[in-house]
């Protein structure tokens, strides 16, 4: 019953500091401040800055800022109309025809973003206008950039990966390989839906405006060369194992910035306005890392995570059951919060749970990951229908419509990862 006491106050006042406009970061450090000095007997100042300190002075986040950085300059490259050069030849021929340059660009571009809203502001801004015009129908525009961008989470290299890696203390480059297999798989699943889609509406696909050799395909394919090259730099190095995550985070930056200078798009504007965007959004996730390693160190000082443990144990649930139970939790959490939020806020709880079950902490990185990016789709705070709403000015209630299928297709992907975790552990236990 005690328990049930300090989790609710201690519930009340976060959502209390959230809703009165209060930074996460902030909100996340002041419940744990609450927490340890009302129901705990050590200093709370004192716990507090050695936290903070340990948090931010991590070496394993390191390569967090360098990633967020080499997304930044690719941002403001002219990556994406090459990317549309190379993909509209070859994807002419199937079903629903350019609809797919959505999926295939954005499983490109997640390769060397990281991030479900630089691949979704990114691809859009090339796809929306080209597509428009040629008369594709809005929803299936607007739907599959909403479901394809959510890649960017999961296809490494993934911000949010590196953000779980800290907190359940795994190793960032067996997650990256991890999220390869089932990247490719939900990218298949999104087109696949295209083609049944457009082979039963066959009507409102506008017929193909040019028709090209293969050996102009292959000519036009040449403008893909520099991003294929650039993801074989970063993800070919963490596999073969000749650099750890922050090493290839750097080899991605240093070629992200001579992709950009090859394309003459290289100057000090974009190189500092490049910098400066990276250093918004790192401070940002800092501050919300920083507040949630205090809050998890006040609750273990409580003994929440260890009674909530005992709680759900006693309660028998098998693994499936609690799998089920906790995408659920996390679908509904991702209402309020953003991805990252979510799983630094839950993590001190939930792992020690998912431990004592017998599941893959590997796996369930994958699973999580793909849950978040579910919540990247739902309203009224799913990130990715923000930035779709300020590019196309639709309500967010007709894009998070449009969007429902891919989240169903979501729903389908975890459950064949249940079914076949061997898509997600095969690639990290051959390296």
């Amino acid at each position: 019953m005690n328990e049930m006491i300090v989790t609710s106050l201690l519930i009340v006042s976060l959502f209390l500091l959230l809703g009165s406009g209060v930074w996460i970061g902030l909100t996340l450090a002041g419940v744990a401040w609450i927490g340890m000095e009302v129901f705990s007997s050590r200093p709370a100042g004192d716990a507090m800055a050695i936290t903070i300190w340990g948090s931010a002075s991590s070496w394993t986040l390191t390569a967090l800022p360098l990633f967020v950085w080499m997304g930044e300059i690719l941002f403001r490259t002219k990556l994406s109309e090459s990317m549309f050069r190379g993909l509209a030849p070859w994807v002419n021929a199937l079903p629903g025809r350019l609809l797919h340059t959505n999926i295939l660009g954005s499983t490109i571009f997640a390769a060397v973003s990281g991030s479900s809203a630089a691949t979704c502001a990114t691809i859009g801004k090339m796809s929306i206008p080209e597509l428009t015009k040629r008369g594709y129908p809005p929803d299936k525009i607007v739907g599959s950039l909403g479901g394809a961008s959510t890649l960017g989470l999961l296809i490494p290299p993934s911000i949010i990966m590196i953000v779980y890696g800290v907190a359940a203390e795994v190793s960032i480059a067996k997650l990256f390989v991890a999220g390869v297999l089932p990247g490719l798989m939900l990218a298949a699943l999104f087109s696949g839906y295209l083609m049944i889609w457009a082979l039963l509406h066959p009507d409102k696909v506008p017929l193909s405006d040019t028709r090209m050799s293969f050996t102009e395909k292959l000519r036009e394919s040449r403008h893909l060369i520099p991003v294929i090259l650039l993801i074989g730099g970063v993800i070919g190095t963490i596999y073969a194992g000749i650099a750890t995550a922050t090493e290839a985070a750097a080899v991605g930056v240093v070629g992200a910035l001579i992709l950009s200078a090859a394309q003459g798009s290289l100057n000090w504007v974009t190189f500092r306005d490049s910098l400066l965007g990276a250093t918004r959004l790192y401070c940002m996730i800092a501050l919300i890392l920083a507040g949630a390693a205090f809050l998890t160190l006040s609750m273990g000082y409580i003994g929440l995570p260890r009674h909530l443990a005992e709680f759900v144990t006693s309660l028998g649930l098998s693994p499936g059951v609690l799998l089920l139970a906790l995408a659920l939790f996390y679908i509904v959490l991702g209402c309020f919060l953003d991805g990252i939020s979510m799983i630094v806020l839950t993590m001190g709880v939930i792992l020690p749970t998912v431990t004592a079950a017998g599941i893959d902490l590997i796996w369930f990185g994958v699973f999580v990951v793909i849950v978040v990016e579910m919540a990247q789709i739902t309203p009224p705070v799913g990130f990715n229908l923000f930035v779709l709403q300020g590019m196309t000015k639709r309500e967010i209630t007709w894009i998070a419509r449009v969007c429902m299928p891919y989240f169903l297709l979501m729903v389908a992907a975890v459950m064949m990862l249940w079914w076949f975790p061997q898509i997600v552990t095969w690639l990290p236990s051959r390296m």
